[in-house]
This record gives structure tokens, C-alpha cells and sequence, in this order.
């Protein structure tokens, strides 16, 4: 998937078969840079194969790291991470890269890092990760280039987050594992994304209490032991292939699901008529009959509707007749690839942060756009509705979180493949 650049999808067919979900990209991240803060070898088990955990990979190693796979197991020795410096190139291609700031701060007591980048699909301020970092005994400036940080040992604190952020969140918890004495973090984000950060850092020795709630609180650890955890499924994947089996009207097989952590997006999935069956973690997927529009779908911090599966869902409602609403609560620009899938056919109305989806119109293939990896994931799915041949440029940033889309859906029955591929090995 590195050097995807197209994806090109005949419509029309239905899928059917099995496929295992991949690991999560966003509890890989923060569990790849939380690596650093012990001075020796971990390993992360069932981690994705795709562009955001290689860039961040080759950040690690750029910091001294030593890093290498089997099979999908990965393998990062931070012994000898001692170097202070992240360049621009990389902080760019993903805003996750912010989440370092805490972890080379603990561990070499300075940081200078580009300013983070990644979708562009609204403003993402970082403000609350540096005032957290800040509160926490860390002075930090922002330059031109980017940030410049300095810290001689994090120390307990309270902290009221102001609006609830998965991402400081996550800041404030690795900076408080080995900070000195108690932090007490409130308004906390309880995705499972923050939860499962706490449990690895726990596996390696850290003293969390709380994750999952609104309150985390942390008593700072002398030091952090080598981790071994393996990654949890991922569950915008899950949802973007169960979004798949209802754009294309058919029964599919999934292992490796978290069910518990996609309660709000399965309660949509059935309003719109779909239906599943199943239990541990392997689910039937019946979307033979998700063909009702919805009157109004609403994206919410965790545990509410995904702003990650908007995207998807609004996909599938360009095919159900009649007329739904999605309102983006999350992130004020996130309705980029509706554009695209209007160049398709699909009638759908932005004001503001409402999209309104008159549905039932066909699709046809055409050329569009990928302006962000959710987005470019649903514009694939549009594809698998409409008649003809729909090419989705700007792919490589689909494989942002998507380890294997083409094989995996190609495997379900879709006529699908990328570039630099021959079409007929895809049919």
C-alpha cells in the first residue's frame, strides 16, 4: 500500500466471503511512541501494515531506534533513542507525530519537532496538548519551524481539560507516568483508543486508574519495563467493510470485530435496515436490506456516532431512497468528499455542518478526488454502486489506515485494483 496512487473500482457486483480486520491505526500510534520511554526492546503484535505506522517507524529510528518486522509483529528496540530532533518531512505527514512531544521529553528532557500535519479536514489545534505539557513542568515555544521543548522531569498536576481531546488526553497520560507524584486528569476522552494506551503503559509498569471514564489518575513510576502487547482491532475498518456489505447489498463474514467498542455505529447500521449476527468478535453481515435513509445521524465524542465513519455511512445513504441527514460535530471541514460524490451523481446538499443526502439516485464511475483517508474510503464505497468504472486519485492517502483495501475487498467479490497492477489480475 505504500505507493498507492490510484484505486480504480468497477460497480454493480455484489461481495460475499471472509475477511479479518487489521490492527488499529490509532492505538498503534500512541503505543508506538509510548516505546520510547523504556530504554530497551518492545514488541507490538497484529500492528497494521500501513504509511502512518511506517512514518512513524522511521521517526523512531531517526530519533536512534532500531526497529524491524516479523510478519506483522513489530519490533522496536529504543535503547540507544537518544537523539532530541523530529524533522519537519516527517511531522507533516500525520498529525499523531505530536503525540512524541511527551515521550522524548520524559526520556531526554528536549524535544524540537516540525508542526504536525495529516487530512486536512478542519482545524485541529494543538493548544490543549502543550498547555497540558506546560502544567506538567515542560516550557515549550513555538517557533516558525515548529516546536522547541525543554523539561527536567515532568511533576504531578491537575488538570480540567476544556474540551474533551483523545489526543491530549493521551499527551497528558504518557507525560504523567513518569512524572513525580499524583495527576489527576478530568474530562477525559474515553475512546477505546485512549484505553487501550493505559492498559499498554500499564503492561509496562505504569500505576493508571480510570481509563475509560472521565477521571484518569496517575501516580509517576521511577521507570517503565518493556512492553509486549498486541494491537486490537480496528474498529473504523470494521465499520468501513460493514458500510461495504450495505453499499453493495450483500452478506459478508467478519473476524476480529469490536463489537463493544461500534455499539453507535451498529445502531445506525440497523436503522438503515442492515443486520448482523454472531459473537466473539466474528460477525455475519447481512446488508441485503440496509436501504432506509436515516432521518438524522449526529457524530459525537466516543461513546457516540464516529466523525471516522461519517464519511463511510454517507456513502451507503446516497444509494437508500429517500432523505437523511449527517451532522459533523466533530470537525467543521469533514464533508470534502461529498463534492466528489455529487461528480458521481449522488444529490447532497452542505449547509453548514449538515449534510443533506437525497438518496436513490444512481451512481456512475467517474474520476474523483481522495482529499482524506476517510473520505477517499468512502468514495471507494460510492464506487461500488455505480455503473461503470470510477478511478479514486489521491489513493495513497486511503493507505494512511487501510492496509489492504484492494485485497480485501477483491477478495469479497469486488472488480478492484490500484495502479501499477494489471486489471485483469483483478477480475
Amino acid at each position: 500500500m505504500k505507493n498507492l496512487t490510484e484505486i480504480h473500482v468497477v460497480g454493480g457486483k455484489s461481495l460475499a466471503g471472509n475477511i479479518s480486520i487489521q490492527g488499529s491505526k490509532n492505538a498503534a500510534l500512541p503505543m508506538m511512541a509510548a516505546a520510547l520511554m523504556h530504554r530497551g526492546l518492545s514488541i507490538l503484535k497484529k500492528c497494521p501494515k500501513i504509511s502512518d505506522v511506517f512514518c512513524m517507524e522511521e521517526i523512531l529510528k531517526n530519533l536512534g531506534a532500531v526497529t524491524w518486522w516479523e510478519d506483522h509483529d513489530l519490533y522496536l528496540d529504543c535503547t540507544n533513542a537518544d537523539k532530541t530532533e523530529i524533522p519537519g518531512e516527517f511531522t507533516r505527514r500525520m498529525r499523531s507525530s505530536v503525540i512524541l512531544l511527551s515521550a522524548i521529553l520524559a526520556r531526554n528532557h528536549s524535544c524540537r519537532m516540525g508542526y504536525p500535519g495529516g487530512c486536512v479536514i478542519g482545524k485541529r489545534p494543538i493548544d490543549i496538548h502543550l498547555m497540558v505539557l506546560k502544567k506538567l513542568g515542560a516550557v515549550i515555544r513555538e517557533e516558525k519551524s515548529g516546536l522547541k521543548g525543554k523539561c527536567t522531569g515532568f511533576t504531578g498536576e491537575y488538570i480540567c481539560f476544556p474540551r474533551v481531546s483523545v489526543g491530549a488526553t493521551q499527551q497528558a497520560v504518557m507525560a504523567s507516568v513518569l512524572a513525580e507524584g499524583e495527576t489527576v486528569l478530568e474530562n477525559c476522552a474515553r475512546e477505546p483508543e485512549v484505553v487501550w494506551l493505559c492498559r499498554f503503559l500499564k503492561s509496562m509498569g505504569a500505576n493508571i486508574k480510570g481509563e475509560g471514564t472521565k477521571q484518569i489518575r496517575i501516580c509517576g513510576v521511577s521507570r517503565l519495563e518493556s512492553g509486549n502487547f498486541v494491537i486490537p482491532p480496528d474498529r473504523i475498518v470494521a465499520g468501513t467493510y460493514i458500510c461495504a456489505a450495505a453499499a453493495a447489498r450483500s452478506e459478508i463474514t467478519l473476524s476480529r470485530v469490536p463489537v463493544e467498542e461500534m455499539k453507535a455505529f451498529l445502531e445506525v447500521y440497523q436503522k438503515i435496515g442492515g443486520q448482523y449476527y454472531g459473537k466473539s468478535g466474528t460477525l455475519k453481515i447481512n446488508g441485503r436490506e440496509a436501504c432506509r435513509p436515516v432521518p438524522l445521524v449526529q457524530t459525537e465524542i466516543y461513546p457516540g456516532f464516529p466523525t471516522d465513519l461519517q464519511a463511510p455511512l454517507m456513502a451507503v445513504l446516497t444509494g437508500n431512497p429517500g432523505e437523511s441527514v449527517i451532522q459533523e460535530q466533530i470537525f467543521e471541514d469533514r464533508f470534502g468528499s461529498a463534492c466528489q460524490m455529487r461528480k458521481m451523481g449522488a444529490h447532497i446538499e452542505i449547509t453548514g455542518n449538515r449534510a443533506r443526502i437525497t438518496g436513490g439516485f444512481p451512481l456512475r464511475g467517474t474520476e474523483v478526488e481522495a482529499g482524506d483517508l476517510r473520505g477517499g474510503a468512502a468514495l471507494v464505497l460510492a464506487a461500488l454502486m455505480a455503473e461503470g468504472e470510477t478511478c479514486i486519485r489521491g489513493a495513497e492517502l486511503i493507505g494512511r489506515g487501510y492496509e489492504h483495501i484492494c485485497e480485501d475487498l477483491k477478495a469479497l467479490g469486488c472488480r478492484i485494483w490500484q495502479s501499477g497492477t494489471r486489471k485483469k489480475e483483478y477480475e
